[in-house]
């Protein structure tokens, strides 16, 4: 991935506040119901898509919403209940043990603690972001491959290991934006600043993007 020349603190500034204007309250396209489902969700969205996720949950939430309904429900039906995610056989086997270190080490609750997060079985930096923003609202920022792309192609925070992004971005995003910035650059970069042909031409911050050639309109 080509290096970018980096964003100013004024356009970085610029960049966020239009993000607000446009969506003042950004919200994850994962369906959960309390933060431990959250978790579950998030740790099924490895290498599966958000709406994959949720068809998959639905059913499964309807019935095991707490770490010790996912427990008695046991890992073959966990199993069967998201076969059409992938990898789910060893997610299947993550939940049921992370549901059940919750319930053996926090008392069936999801810790507000990194730490704590990333010692579950199945639950990584990344997972572990996700949970602290949405369910306890923490200024953290996961870096998932949109993100790692925004932060390079755009000039907000080149770097070559999704960790030196994230930690470029939590020093350049203002701490006003702090809360929303992971699901911002998410969504843009799902639906506008598109992996193989990013769409220029309706981007809200085109004019300041380091990217180039711009992508023209369609005709």
């Amino acid at each position: 991935m080509a290096r970018t020349t980096r964003l100013k603190p004024a356009e970085v500034e610029d960049i966020f506040q239009r993000f607000q204007v446009a969506n003042p309250d950004p919200q994850g396209e994962l369906h959960y119901v309390n933060p431990y489902t959250l978790l579950v969700a998030v740790v099924l969205s490895a290498q599966a898509t958000d709406e994959g996720v949720n068809r998959a949950t639905k059913p499964l939430f309807a019935i095991a919403d707490t770490p010790e309904k996912m427990v008695k429900l046991g890992e073959d039906t966990v199993r069967d209940m998201i076969k059409t995610i992938g990898l789910f056989r060893g997610k299947a086997k993550n939940v049921v043990a992370l549901s059940q270190q919750l319930i053996d080490r926090h008392g069936g609750q999801v810790p507000d603690d990194r730490e704590a997060l990333e010692a579950l079985p199945g639950v990584g930096r990344k997972t572990a972001n996700v949970v602290l923003n949405i369910a306890f609202g923490h200024p953290t920022i996961a870096v998932d491959t949109h993100l790692f792309r925004l932060g390079n192609r755009t000039g907000l925070a080149p770097g070559k290991t999704p960790f030196e992004v994230e930690e470029k971005l939590l020093k350049a995003v203002p701490r006003a934006y702090g809360r929303h910035a992971h699901h911002w650059l998410i969504l843009h970069g799902r639906y506008v600043c598109k992996a193989r042909k990013p769409e220029c031409w309706r981007c809200l911050i085109s004019d300041i993007c380091r990217f180039r050639p711009k992508t023209p309109a369609p005709t």
